[in-house]
Parts: C-alpha cells; sequence; structure tokens
C-alpha cells in the first residue's frame, strides 16, 4: 500500500504551547519566552499536515457488512463497494501518510469512543483509548457519544483510573494522552467555565496554530441526561466566535475547528468530492468568523471534501474506514493560512500495523468467550431501522426493531415485571444488522451497546399518540419501533404534530382509548426524555427492569430459533 503526497513537506517542528479553557476557574497556559530585539527572518511558507478522522466508535476490528466498507467509483463508472477500516489498517494508513511530513498533527472531530462493538464496550473502552494512544491521536474534539456514561466517565477517559466496576482491560488505566477539547460545553456559563480545554494551540517556526474542539449542541437531546447534569451545551459558531478575539491577541492567525456536527452529500460514492452537501455544517460554516481557516466536522458518519462559504470543511467517514489528509500552509511572515488543500483517503486493508494488530488481537481473544457464544438463530437477515431520515415510501419500520420491541414486552409482561402491554424502543438505539443464521452475544453487544435499563411507565392513550407525534422533529423523523399487537399509521403530507391519526391508534385489533391508562415499556433514555421524546417524563409508576442487551438476549434465547417478527406494525400514508 502507498499513499501519494498530497504536498511538499517542511521540517519544521511542532510545539504545544497553550491548552486555552477555564476549567474549575483556572485558566491553564504555557507561555514560550520572548527574546531580545533582532533583525527578522525572511518570511517562508511552511506545511503542516493534519490527518483528521471522526466517529470511530471502537471499532478496533475490521468493521463487517456496510459498515466495513466505502463507496467509490469504479472503472467502469459503476460504484464499488471498497473493504475498509480496522484499527490496525488505520494505523499503518496513519504511519505512512504521517511519514510524508514530520510536521504532522493527527486529530479527530469525536465519537471515538461509545456505541462501540463488544471488543472495546465490555471493557468500559479503554481498548480504543490505549489503541488510539498508541496510533499517535494528538487532539480530538468531544462529539455526543463521549457523553453516553456522563461526565465523570468522560473526565476518566481523559485523565485515566479504574472504573466504579473497576479496572477491567488492564490493571490500571493511565487515561487518553491525547487532548480532549470541548469549547462549547460549560459548567458555569456566566464564567464561561468548560469541563474540558477550549482549544490547543501549537507552533510550528514561530506560527501558532490554535485548535478548537466543538460537541454537537444538541447532544441532551440524544444521550442521557442524567449523565449531563449541571452542564450547558452552547451554539457552536457563536462559541467559536467568541473565542477569536482572545486567540488573535495571543497572535494566532491561524485557526482549525474540529466540531462534531456535519453534513450529508447527494453522491455517497464520492468520498473525496462534495456534490449535493446539505446538512447543519452549513448553516455553522457560514456562521463562523472569517479569521477560521479550517474545519474538520463529523457526526453524520459521511465522508466529504468541500469547500464551503470559502473554507475547506472535510469529514472522514466512520468507524476509521477514511483519512482526510489535509496540507496547511502557513506564512512565517503574516503568521497565518495561506492556502488549505485536502484529500480523503480510504483506509483499505492492505497493509497492517502489526504492534496495534496484536493489541487488537489480546482484546478480542479475552472478550472472545462471551463475544462467540451463540444464543440464537435467525432465518432471514433482520436489518437495523433508519435513524432520522425515512427513505421515500417507508414507514420506518424494521425487524430488528421489531424483534427488540418484542423482547422489551417479553420481558415486563407479567405483573410483577412491570404489567407493560406495548413496548418501544428508539432507532437511534438499535446499532448493527443481523445477518441470517447464528446469533452471538458479541452480535447483540454490537447492536444494542449502551446498557440502557427496559423502564415501564403508565402513560394514557393521549400521551401514547403525543409520543408518535413526537416522532416528527423537524427535519428529524425517528420512528419508534414497537412490539406486537400495536399498530398505527402516519402521513408523509400531514403537516407536523397531526402526522399520526388517533383512530389509527390500535392496541390488538381494538381502538386506542385516549383516556385510558396503559403500561408502555422503554429504555430509560426515553424514559428521561431522550430523542426529544418529553412525554415519557410525564410518565406514572416507573418499573425498572433488565439492561435493553440482557432483554434482547434472554428473548434470542427463549425463541431459538426465531420466528421473523411481522412487519406492518406502521402504515405509512400519501
Amino acid at each position: 500500500m502507498s499513499v501519494p503526497p498530497l504536498s511538499p513537506s517542511s521540517l519544521a517542528r511542532p510545539r504545544v504551547l497553550l491548552l486555552g479553557a477555564l476549567v474549575s476557574g483556572a485558566l491553564f497556559s504555557l507561555h514560550a519566552g520572548c527574546g531580545g530585539d533582532s533583525t527578522p527572518p525572511e518570511s517562508k511558507q511552511i506545511h503542516v499536515q493534519l490527518l483528521a478522522f471522526n466517529d470511530f466508535h471502537g471499532n478496533l476490528e475490521p468493521p463487517t457488512g456496510s459498515n466495513g466498507t466505502l463507496a467509490t467509483v469504479g472503472e467502469d463508472g459503476g460504484t464499488v463497494n471498497v473493504s475498509a477500516g480496522g484499527a490496525a489498517h488505520f494505523a499503518a494508513h496513519i504511519e505512512q501518510l504521517r511519514a510524508q511530513n514530520p510536521n504532522t498533527v493527527v486529530v479527530a472531530a469525536g465519537d471515538l469512543i461509545g456505541a462501540s462493538p463488544l471488543i472495546s464496550g465490555i471493557f468500559h473502552d479503554e481498548p480504543t483509548v490505549t489503541v488510539l494512544n498508541q496510533i499517535g491521536l494528538d487532539i480530538t474534539s468531544v462529539g455526543n457519544h463521549e457523553f453516553d456514561d456522563g461526565r465523570d466517565e468522560l473526565l476518566r477517559m481523559q485523565n485515566g483510573g479504574c472504573h466504579p466496576e473497576g479496572c477491567k482491560s488492564s490493571e490500571s488505566f493511565p487515561g487518553a494522552k491525547f487532548k480532549y477539547l470541548s469549547a462549547n460545553v460549560f459548567t458555569n456559563t456566566a464564567t464561561r467555565e468548560t469541563l474540558l480545554p477550549a482549544y490547543e494551540i501549537r507552533e510550528f517556526e514561530g506560527v501558532k496554530v490554535a485548535f478548537v474542539g466543538m460537541t454537537l449542541e444538541g447532544t441532551p437531546g440524544i444521550v442521557n441526561p442524567t449523565g449531563i447534569a449541571g452542564l450547558s451545551f452552547q451554539d457552536e459558531a457563536d462559541t467559536v466566535n467568541a473565542l477569536v478575539p482572545g486567540l488573535k491577541a495571543q497572535g494566532v492567525e491561524a485557526i482549525v475547528v474540529l466540531i462534531h456536527e456535519g453534513g450529508y452529500p447527494a453522491n455517497k460514492s464520492l468520498y473525496d468530492g462534495c456534490e449535493g452537501v446539505s446538512g447543519a455544517i452549513l448553516d455553522i460554516v457560514s456562521r463562523l468568523d472569517p479569521e477560521v481557516d479550517f474545519i474538520h466536522s463529523g457526526h453524520t458518519h459521511e465522508a466529504y471534501n468541500c469547500v464551503i462559504d470559502g473554507r475547506r470543511v472535510t469529514s472522514a467517514s466512520s468507524f476509521g474506514r477514511a483519512i482526510s489528509q489535509v496540507d496547511l500552509v502557513l506564512d512565517t511572515g503574516t503568521k497565518d493560512v495561506v492556502s488549505v488543500e485536502a484529500r480523503n483517503h480510504i483506509v483499505t486493508r492492505d497493509a497492517t500495523n502489526s504492534t496495534v494488530d496484536t493489541m487488537v488481537k489480546d482484546y478480542a481473544a479475552r472478550a472472545a468467550p462471551q463475544a462467540n457464544r451463540v444464543i440464537g438463530r435467525t432465518p432471514v437477515d433482520l436489518k437495523m431501522p433508519p435513524r432520522t431520515t425515512i427513505p421515500s415510501g417507508q414507514s420506518g419500520e424494521s425487524l430488528l426493531g421489531n424483534a427488540i420491541a418484542d423482547a422489551f414486552l417479553e420481558a415486563t409482561r407479567d405483573a410483577d415485571k412491570g404489567g407493560a402491554v406495548i413496548a418501544v424502543t428508539n432507532p437511534g438505539g438499535v446499532r448493527a444488522d443481523i445477518p441470517a443464521g447464528d446469533i452471538t452475544y458479541g452480535q447483540t453487544f454490537t447492536v444494542q451497546p449502551f446498557s440502557n435499563s427496559v423502564t415501564t411507565v403508565t402513560l394514557t392513550g393521549e400521551q401514547i399518540h403525543q409520543m408518535l407525534e413526537q416522532q416528527f422533529q423537524g427535519a428529524n423523523t425517528r420512528i419508534l419501533q414497537v412490539s406486537s399487537g400495536f399498530t398505527y399509521s402516519w402521513s408523509v403530507s400531514a403537516p407536523q404534530g397531526k402526522k399520526v391519526d388517533p383512530a389509527s391508534i390500535r392496541l390488538n385489533g381494538e381502538p386506542l382509548d385516549p383516556a385510558a391508562t396503559y403500561r408502555v415499556t422503554e429504555t430509560n433514555y426515553l424514559a428521561a426524555g431522550g430523542d426529544g421524546f418529553s412525554v415519557f417524563t410525564q410518565g406514572q409508576d416507573l418499573r425498572t427492569g433488565p439492561i435493553d442487551l440482557d432483554a434482547f438476549a434472554a428473548y434470542l434465547e427463549a425463541h431459538n430459533p426465531l420466528t421473523p417478527p411481522t412487519d406492518k406494525r406502521i402504515t405509512v400514508v400519501p
């Protein structure tokens, strides 16, 4: 495997100059010393290479299925799916790209952990942090999934120490050698105190480059609210813009933003292109201060290489399948960016870093007894549901979502376990397909990696209608997966708030009574109002049951082989 160079490199040596943030009220800084007066050297241009990625999600082993390929254009003009990803292959690509320029910074845009396969998740994602330390990651912004287990666990990832359940991957966990940055997550908005540093400044032959980390502003709506209590998530562009004057006062003219928010290209085979990109990143970039020179984005799991509002914006897919190689050309006289070029590379599997490969195989061996245990069998592929965008003509229902909802209902149907008559699960909580054949515990862990508790509450028929209407939130449509016996229809053309016909909502064929009460099972994530389903917070008589993964695994063992769950529980109409 050979990676072509992006541009000539210089031999400038970087050094860390400043970590900037108000953390617990203290401003941390390292100031460079000042020398005497001298004739300024002649200005020149230097090349700084950034190697950027995002949304790794603990995929240490090569991901499989559609998660393990990246589309490109073949010689005949058609689409070709190339096998991609795997930490050992990712490390080899980073190593070869880094060799092209000793003046390299490896950066990321969040969601490196969380929603991880069993090989990492079972060890509280300590293996992923350890492997990324080995690969040489320097800086990352914090994504929403870094908050899956709350603020304290995120701080443990940075600082080290054992999990409350004990150290699982080793006798001790040193934490991340790389820096987590999050400028827009405040512990105190009045004093601008941040949970983690807002930025890091690195210096290259006297030219300072600021790396600013941004977390998804919408994080509170998609993580468990109890884990982020007391934190405020502010607008990404506004936060960057507020930092610019202070950075310039420190002599910074070159600014890089690592943001966990992104866009959606129209042509997914153009992994290094920018055809028809849409999404939140467009508005954010258009509002950024002109002093911002380059943006690496994430969150949407897409690959693109764009110029938006005159600035280069990249994203490197997900699961370690791509790397954005960026050439940042700096002028030692103006201290500013002269130009930015970028190229996205597919992480092909034709080269392997032996050290990382050994580390991954060791973690896999320790996880294998649990991961490889067969707990069921399915005669058909169980596909995961769409998350926030429903393809035309589809209802948003999926066989895998139905099976999980049925498992939740079975786990909580008995009166002494909750007395549920309806069960639902959110599509974002279903993370992977299950192909036809034997089902292992490791597969179910990959499908449901969050360790949410199955929870049952009492809702009225009217509140259940509200629950269904809350599936449609502006540009986002999150169709809850529902258990057997519960049916309804929704309209594509109806206005928001009136998408679901109340008369279509039925339980075991009988119309739902708006005034009657029903026991409804969901996860504790939804019960706390996650994904914008605030109606669940109005539920009464909350009863906590098993972990979602355990409920699903028990269901598969009890129904082996699995009878494919019925579909058409949800009907879509024009």
